[in-house]
């Protein structure tokens, strides 16, 4: 049986993956596929794909792009997520911080640099029409745990994560939410290590079409509300509310979508050139 290992961050959007395992789909098709949570997001993911730690990724669009063109020998073989993220701009619940102007100048928390919540922080930023050089700094976090921490002792001002997952946090006082910050783009993709996809193609493909199966069909599974509420310590109405927005992709990314990715990325200079449709995708 081929064993393939495989990250993505611990949140609702992948609960599809959760499923199929469970079902031993894989498996009956010859692969031992083996999941990894990644509690530090898209940055750790990259890390883990360049150290061949993992073969796939379902990561944020954004930050694999940036990463392959610094130097990530992998490539985006899928959209996941076709809707975009709804990033939630948060505070400690006792700041004296009331909007997203008054953040400008302040600190961001983000779970390193690459990661998503750094370079959404650039996008909030250019929203705003802050000074991207004068107006952002970080302090990196590592994770959701270390935001409460650092925002809670006032080493960082605000931190930018998706919205549904820190709403328990915002119901409970911990966090108070100031404002949201969609992404411009479809939020998730599937990316591979290079070296894999050439001698794995087939098994890779397999797993495609299986987590594409379940995502066509994902929220008329009976009860899914429930089973995500449950699961990922959410209210039924904010489940309800993220399944009415959020849409899987069962589609290869397009060039649009690439080029308006690489036109934000390198007007907010995060990076330095931008690459040809096709050193970014592989159409399988």
């Amino acid at each position: 049986m081929k064993k393939v290992n495989i990250g993505g961050v611990p949140e609702h959007f992948n609960l599809a993956w959760y499923l199929t395992l469970k079902n031993g789909e894989y498996k009956d098709e010859g692969i031992n596929l083996r999941w990894k949570d990644y509690f530090g997001g898209t940055g750790e993911m990259c890390k883990a794909l360049r150290e061949g730690e993992i073969d796939l990724a379902v990561i944020l669009t954004e930050g694999i792009v940036k990463d392959i063109i610094a130097g990530n020998p992998s490539t985006i073989v899928q959209t996941f997520v076709a809707s975009p993220l709804i990033w939630g701009i948060h505070v400690a619940n006792n700041s004296k911080y009331k909007s997203t102007e008054d953040l400008k100048g302040t600190k961001a928390a983000i779970s390193r640099f690459g990661s998503g919540s750094h370079l959404m922080a650039y996008v909030n930023a250019q929203n705003n029409n802050w000074n991207l050089n004068e107006d952002l700094n970080f302090e990196v976090i590592k994770n959701l745990d270390g935001a409460v921490e650092g925002l809670t002792n006032e080493q960082a001002d605000y931190f930018m994560w998706e919205k549904f997952t820190t709403k328990p946090l915002v119901d409970d006082g911990t966090f108070r939410r100031i404002d949201n910050c969609p992404s411009p783009w479809p939020c998730f993709v599937i990316a591979v290590r290079t070296e894999f996809l050439e001698n794995n193609k087939e098994d890779v493909k397999t797993i495609l079409n299986i987590i594409n199966e379940t995502t066509k069909e994902f929220k008329d599974i009976p009860c899914i509300d429930t089973t995500i509420a449950n699961r990922y310590d959410q209210k039924i109405e904010d489940v309800e509310e993220w399944l009415k927005i959020t849409e899987w992709s069962q589609e290869v990314i397009d060039k649009k979508t690439i080029a308006n990715v690489q036109d934000t990325l390198f007007d907010l200079d995060i990076i330095p050139e931008k690459w040809d449709y096709n050193k970014l995708v592989t159409k399988l």
